[in-house]
């Protein structure tokens, strides 16, 4: 069955759950990152499910596949920060870094599928 909105995905559960554990992981950062990498780390993970749903409800190949584009830039972009985060000592990314990984396939192959479906 088709997912009729973003929520009802599986890309949208799973990036959902990552998000949270971003969000948890980011409040035991220095205080003195709170508008630094925090905010940072923060808002890239955010954007990721939020440009997917943008594209989730455009219509045309080139809108959805720009907007899903944004969102593997944004992916990429935690990424960075979490290697960051780890080289300052501020936790073990392992987990996250295997998240990311997972949901950036999960975004690949509905990019792919979407780009096949026109």
């Amino acid at each position: 069955m088709k997912s009729k909105t973003f929520q009802m995905s599986k890309f949208g559960e799973k990036h959902m759950s990552w998000v949270l554990k971003i969000y948890a992981f980011s409040a035991r950062f220095p205080i003195d990152e709170r508008f630094g990498l925090t905010s940072q780390l923060r808002r890239a993970a955010v954007s990721v499910p939020a440009n997917f749903a943008e594209g989730f409800k455009k219509l045309g190949l080139a809108v959805k596949v720009r907007f899903y584009n944004i969102s593997q830039g944004s992916l990429e972009e935690c990424r960075y920060y979490l290697i960051l985060a780890k080289d300052l000592g501020y936790g073990d990314t392992c987990d996250l870094m295997n998240s990311l990984d997972e949901v950036g396939s999960m975004l690949e192959g509905y990019a792919r599928a979407i780009r096949r479906a026109y």
